[in-house]
């Protein structure tokens, strides 16, 4: 639904203030409407597009990316056939003690790094289980964001809406006092009902520019947010119900279960890897004696193999171990806040949807009111502050509506965001 619909369906009454002209008229120093000014175009933009523009501008984006290039990268280092990268030794000895002749020796040998039995898959596991985590938390991040647009949209809702029932009041009041003016000079009313009609029509005038420099800071906001200059496409509240969604699909509980998933993957990487890599070693010996001058080659293979002691491993499992639990845990307190809060957004729902009935009845009460005892003015029936009270009434009802209709549509959408539901 368009954001300008939405600002019409918030006010039931609206043309109501326009009385039977369809063209409002504007009073002298009425100042211009503010979505000019703000650069924001009414084109508008569906929430999935602003959620989209505020993801690529989020600092999450960044660091999720950067998790999933070290993701890559230990993908990569575990498919590798030595887990460290090989070494190449060579030395030369020469002998000149026994006179200007000398032995000489040449050594050259090569140093591969072996895998521990199981090391390699289970650091490839281990690997797997970063890069789904990586991906989870970019769901889960764009589930944050999603909240924020989400939130943003709603107030900026609220502001427009109040804007627009300002403006409408500061164009009635306008009018009033224009008419107040002429039955003034007519002899048909006092001269202090047209000072009370003027002093009238300059605080609605006043209360128009407080709520849009709330609104242009709203409109700032949602730039500084998505970085788009289009006004949010929101749905209409009576159909904003929030479509189910299984709680184990929810972005948040997902990233929480692959932390877990990754926590145990470390485990078994530290489990098997309680030592250093061995080495094989391949040698190449050269021998030239001094004496003789024969000289001798030969080939020979080595290994090494490092012990693991308690220094090098406790550390390790401790860190692994601790990992593991701190996952566990906050995996259990995530599913408690995520059920506390589909059960507090469901109520608030209920709630919003109970208080929007109310509000709808008392703005249609106050503007038939406000019609009544205008014509009742008109006709000289009715005093002047009278019909100032009944007007500032109906005003408030209807700023009240435009609020509730809001709030009604942001706990909505606050619901589909514990469902773990993006837009």
């Amino acid at each position: 639904m368009h954001f300008r619909s939405f600002l019409s369906a918030c006010v039931l009454a609206g043309s109501a203030w326009a009385g039977a002209d369809p063209a409002r008229a504007q009073t002298p120093g009425t100042p211009p409407p503010a979505s000019g000014a703000t650069g924001l175009s009414s084109a508008g933009i569906g929430l999935r597009e602003a959620v989209d523009a505020a993801w690529q501008r989020a600092v999450q984006a960044r660091e999720v990316a950067a998790q999933a290039l070290l993701a890559r990268a230990e993908q990569t280092r575990a498919a590798a056939w030595s887990p460290l990268p090989p070494a190449v030794e060579a030395g030369r000895f020469d002998d000149r003690s026994g006179g200007t002749r000398s032995s000489r020796e040449t050594d050259v040998a090569l140093a591969l790094p072996l895998w521990l039995p199981g090391q390699r898959q289970a650091r490839g596991a281990a690997a797997d289980a970063e890069a789904a985590l990586a991906q989870a938390g970019a769901e889960a991040g764009r589930l944050r964001i999603a909240g924020q647009v989400r939130e943003l949209a709603w107030r900026l809702a609220t502001l427009e809406a109040e804007a627009a029932v300002a403006l409408r009041r500061q164009d009635y009041l306008g009018r009033l006092a224009d008419d107040v003016d002429r039955r003034v000079r007519a002899g048909d009313l006092a001269r202090t009902d047209a000072l009370a009609a003027r002093a009238e029509w300059q605080e609605a005038r006043g209360a128009l520019s407080e709520v849009e420099q709330r609104r242009a800071a709203g409109r700032s906001q949602w730039r500084t947010l998505t970085g788009v200059d289009r006004l949010p496409l929101l749905p209409p509240v009576d159909a904003a119900a929030p479509r189910p969604v299984p709680a184990a699909a929810h972005p948040e509980l997902r990233a929480a279960e692959q932390a877990l998933e990754r926590a145990q993957r470390r485990i078994e990487v530290v489990a098997l890897s309680r030592r250093d890599p061995p080495e094989l070693r391949v040698r190449y010996r050269d021998e030239s004696s001094a004496v003789t001058g024969a000289s001798r080659a030969g080939v020979g293979v080595a290994i090494r193999i490092p012990f693991g002691t308690a220094g090098r491993n406790a550390p390790l499992e401790a860190a692994a171990l601790g990992e593991l639990d701190i996952a566990e845990t906050q995996l259990l307190r995530l599913r408690e806040r995520l059920d506390a809060e589909v059960q507090l957004a469901r109520a608030g729902l209920d709630r919003a949807l109970q208080q929007l009935d109310g509000a709808r009845e008392r703005a249609r009460l106050q503007q038939e009111r406000r019609g009544l005892v205008d014509a009742s003015f008109r006709a000289g029936e009715t005093a002047l502050p009278e019909l100032l009270r009944v007007v500032d009434a109906a005003t408030q009802a209807e700023a009240a509506l435009a609020r509730q209709q809001a709030a009604a549509g942001l706990a909505g959408a606050q619901l589909e965001q514990a469902l773990g539901s993006l837009p």
